[in-house]
């Protein structure tokens, strides 16, 4: 399966059939099948749509992301049809409500992604030796607050203070292995101030897209998460289920630095915010979906196992008759 990136100007797409054509500037440039497209990542207001390809993406199942011509955030999402199983979702509902469930998920997940910190922190030691002081104050620091992660009476409350006080001492540690030419100091975002700021906010932004269509293939909902708390227009499930998933994206960025994939002339600055420019966006682009196979897998594994067992759970409530004469004409 495909992922069609646009970002250029003068683009339109057209319908052919089941085939999904691109042009530009009026010429005729490629076709994808849409039986082979999964997702479409659109970047700025270049792109000319008719309501028929909207049409034709929806039906087929293909996941389309809006994003801002300045920045990496997403402005607006489209999913394929919607999914029929009540069950799933009546149950995922429910459990919010259920304390004790909520901080177990929420501890797993903090859990989770320390451990990865840690572990990149350990690989960054081993190839930038001369960074050892910064990464092993880093390590130190996470291997305190994971200690307090086996207290059972840790609340979500407290979990999200450790999971600040970490990703503090880990960024620290991590920008002393980026060149010192894209004056990367720790985590900043909305908007993203340095080069690897801006590709970080690009590749959380893609992995939560991957996360949303997961869960919405999946039958969950992805508003209703347990460690994010449901809020207004906020898919808080997708935001849970990335957690673990980060740390593998900062090591993947720290990978395009580390071997220049990306340098600084690759970035431009609008005001205060760092943007990656077209150029860079397109060896970011053309190198994130070789990486993404393996936490897109991740993610249809877990949401389907999490869908499988709210469904036991869900399944009580359903109309047992399974009749709907509202919907007969």
């Amino acid at each position: 399966m495909a992922t069609l990136f646009l970002d250029r100007a003068q683009l339109e797409l057209r319908t052919d059939g089941n085939v999904l054509a691109v042009y530009e500037g009026g010429r005729r440039r490629g076709t994808v099948p849409l039986s082979l497209l999964e997702r479409v990542v659109v970047q700025g207001r270049q792109t000319r749509f008719e309501s028929g390809v909207l049409l034709k993406l929806a039906e087929s199942g293909t996941a389309t992301v809006f994003m801002g011509a300045r920045s990496s955030r997403q402005v607006a999402l489209m999913l394929g049809p919607r999914h029929n199983d009540a069950a799933v979702r009546i149950a995922q509902t429910l459990r919010i409500r259920d304390a004790d469930y909520c901080a177990r998920w929420a501890r797993d997940l903090v859990a989770a992604k320390l451990r990865r910190q840690y572990r990149l922190l350990i690989q960054c030691e081993r190839q930038r030796p001369d960074a050892r002081k910064a990464l092993f104050d880093a390590r130190e620091t996470l291997a305190r607050i994971r200690a307090q992660l086996t207290d059972g009476s840790c609340d979500i409350g407290r979990l999200r203070g450790l999971e600040g006080a970490a990703a503090r001492a880990y960024f620290a540690g991590l920008g002393a292995v980026f060149p010192p030419a894209v004056g990367f100091r720790g985590r900043n975002r909305r908007p993203p101030r340095d080069p690897v700021n801006a590709c970080l906010s690009l590749g959380y932004t893609l992995l939560h897209f991957d996360a949303v269509r997961a869960a919405h293939a999946a039958g969950l909902d992805p508003l209703i998460g347990f460690y994010h708390r449901p809020s207004f227009g906020r898919e808080s499930l997708a935001s849970d289920l990335i957690e673990p998933l980060r740390p593998v994206v900062d090591a993947w960025v720290w990978e395009l630095f580390r071997a220049e994939v990306l340098r600084a002339h690759d970035f431009s600055r609008d005001h205060e915010a760092c943007l990656l420019n077209k150029a860079g966006r397109a060896r970011f682009y053309g190198r994130w979906e070789p990486f993404a196979r393996t936490h897109r897998r991740w993610l249809r594994l877990r949401c389907g196992q999490l869908a499988r067992d709210f469904r036991k759970q869900g399944e009580t409530f359903l109309d047992p008759d399974g009749d709907d004469e509202a919907g007969e004409t």
